[in-house]
C-alpha cells in the first residue's frame, strides 16, 4: 500500500501561484510515477502532469508552460509548482502514484485539495 498526503491548495487570484505537496509514504519502493489529476464541478478528473521514475514529465496542454511538476526522492515528494493561474484551473487536485509489484499495477490516490482561482 501507498499513502499520499497532499498540501499547499488555496484560494488565489488569477495571475498568482500557487505550489502543492505530495508526499508518500508506505510501500514506495516500486512506484513508477507520480502525477497530479485535477477534477473540476461537473468535469471528469483530468491529467495535469506527471514525472516519471527517470525523470521525463509529461503535461496537458492547458497547463504547459505554466505548471511545473518536480520531485525530491529523499523526500519521497513531488511538488507542482503553479504559475499565471486562471478561474479555469479551479479544481479539487489529487496526487497520483502508479505502482508495479509482482506483475500488477495498482493506482493510489490522495485526499485532494482544493484549487480556487479568483478572476
Amino acid at each position: 500500500q501507498v499513502q499520499l498526503v497532499e498540501s499547499g491548495g488555496g484560494l488565489v487570484q488569477a495571475g498568482g501561484s500557487l505550489r502543492l505537496s505530495c508526499t508518500a509514504s508506505g510501500s514506495i519502493f516500486s512506484i513508477n510515477a507520480m502525477g497530479w489529476y485535477r477534477q473540476a464541478p461537473g468535469e471528469q478528473r483530468e491529467l495535469v502532469a506527471n514525472i516519471l521514475n527517470g525523470g521525463s514529465t509529461n503535461y496537458s496542454q492547458s497547463v504547459k508552460g505554466r505548471f511545473t511538476i518536480s520531485r525530491d526522492n529523499a523526500k519521497n515528494t513531488v511538488y507542482l509548482q503553479m504559475n499565471s493561474l486562471k478561474p479555469e484551473d479551479t479544481a479539487v487536485y489529487y496526487c497520483n502514484a502508479e505502482r508495479t509489484y509482482a506483475g500488477r499495477t495498482d493506482y493510489y490516490w490522495g485526499q485532494g485539495t482544493q484549487v480556487t482561482v479568483s478572476s
